[in-house]
C-alpha cells in the first residue's frame, strides 16, 4: 500500500509514542495547486522529518488554530488534508466536504476525561492558587464549565527562545510550506487567518492533561512530575507496557503503563540505550532524548516553587 511503500523513504515514526504524520501532509501538498488540482513535480528530498505527540482531540474546541506552532487555522476542510493521495482529485474533496463538517462537529463536542484515581482536595486547592500565579497566563483558567466565565484559554504562542523546548518542529517547516497550506482550499472555509511565520510553540489547553501523556509537543517527557522537575527528566525511557518490560502497576485494576503518583506514563528510565544490537522494532520502544527532534529540555518555569508547591500543583492538574 501507499503507506508501506512511502515509509521506506519517509519514516512514519521513530518512537512508538509519536508520529511523523505532519510530513505526510507537507510532501503531497508539493504536488497540488491552491485549488487542489494535481501539479506534477519531482518529489521533495529536503524534508526535515520530526516526530510529534498527537494532541488530544478534546482540546480542539478550545483552539482557534491547530498544530504545535498554531500556524494553521482549524476547520472541517483542514481535517481533510491527509487525504492527498493522487487518487483523490479536487472533486472528491468537495464531495466529502459535508461529511467532514459533521466529523468536525463531533470532534468539537468531545469532553476531557475526569481523573478517577486518588485525589487530595485540600492540596489541590493550594495548587489552584499556584497555577493561577505560575501557569494561567499561558495555559488559561479552568473554573466551571466550558464557555463559562471561569474558563479562559489565551492560546498564547510562546517565543521559541523563551520556551527553550526542542525546536526541530519549529524549524522543519519553512514559511513557504506553511503558506502553501494557509493559501489552499483547505483553509478557505476557516474564520481565522493562518500564520505563515509563527514565533514559537503554543501553550496548549490543560483540561484532561492527566490523560494526554507523554508531554511537550514531541512527547519527550513521560509524566507531569518530570515536567515540574526538569533536572530529573530521563535521557532514555520506554513505557512499561512495551515488549519485554515488566508490569508497573501497584493496584490490580490499574493499567500497568500508567503512573498515578507522577501522573503520566509508567516508564523504565536509563542513561543510554541498552548495549548490543537492537532491531528497528526494539529501538522504537525506546525514547532517546539525544536524537534530533527528541530533546526534553526547556519549559523550566518552576524555579521559585519548592517541593511542596510542586506537589500541590501536580494535584491540581489532576482536577482539570
Amino acid at each position: 500500500g501507499h503507506m508501506e511503500l512511502g515509509s521506506l523513504v519517509m519514516p512514519l515514526c521513530t518512537t512508538a509514542v509519536t508520529t511523523n504524520a505532519v510530513m505526510f501532509g507537507v510532501a503531497p501538498m508539493r504536488h497540488r495547486a491552491p485549488d487542489l488540482s494535481i501539479v506534477p513535480r519531482p518529489p521533495r528530498l529536503d524534508l526535515a522529518h520530526h516526530d510529534v505527540d498527537a494532541p488530544a482531540w478534546w482540546h480542539y474546541a478550545s483552539r482557534k488554530r491547530i498544530y504545535a506552532d498554531a500556524f494553521a487555522t482549524k476547520g472541517h476542510r483542514m481535517l481533510m488534508q491527509f487525504l492527498l493521495v493522487k487518487e483523490n482529485g479536487p472533486e472528491r474533496f468537495r464531495e466529502w466536504e459535508g461529511e467532514f463538517r459533521e466529523i468536525e462537529a463531533w470532534i468539537a463536542s468531545l469532553e476531557p476525561p475526569a481523573w478517577t484515581g486518588p485525589f487530595d482536595a485540600p492540596l489541590a486547592e493550594r495548587g489552584r492558587g499556584l497555577f493561577a500565579a505560575h501557569c494561567a497566563a499561558c495555559h488559561g483558567t479552568y473554573d466551571g464549565p466550558r464557555g463559562g466565565p471561569g474558563r479562559r484559554y489565551p492560546e498564547r504562542v510562546v517565543p521559541i527562545d523563551e520556551s527553550g523546548t526542542d525546536r526541530a518542529r519549529f524549524d522543519s517547516l519553512s514559511t513557504a510550506d506553511r503558506a502553501a497550506l494557509n493559501g489552499s482550499w483547505f483553509a478557505g472555509a476557516s474564520e481565522e487567518a493562518g500564520v505563515d511565520a509563527p514565533a514559537g510553540y503554543v501553550a496548549p489547553p490543560l483540561d484532561g492533561v492527566w490523560a494526554s501523556a507523554p508531554y511537550f509537543h514531541n512527547g519527550s517527557v513521560p509524566t507531569l512530575w518530570h515536567v515540574l522537575h526538569p533536572e530529573a527528566r530521563p535521557a532514555v525511557w520506554r513505557r512499561l507496557d512495551a515488549p519485554g518490560t515488566a508490569a508497573g502497576a501497584d493496584a490490580a485494576d490499574a493499567p500497568r503503563d500508567y503512573d498515578p503518583l507522577r501522573v503520566g506514563l509508567a516508564v523504565e528510565e536509563r542513561e543510554a540505550l541498552p548495549e548490543g544490537r537492537l532491531s528497528s522494532a526494539q529501538r522504537r520502544t525506546w525514547f532517546d532524548t539525544a536524537r534530533p527532534g527528541k530533546g526534553a529540555g526547556g519549559h523550566e518555569f518552576f524555579g521559585s516553587l519548592d517541593e511542596d508547591g510542586k506537589r500541590a500543583l501536580l494535584e491540581y492538574l489532576k482536577s482539570l
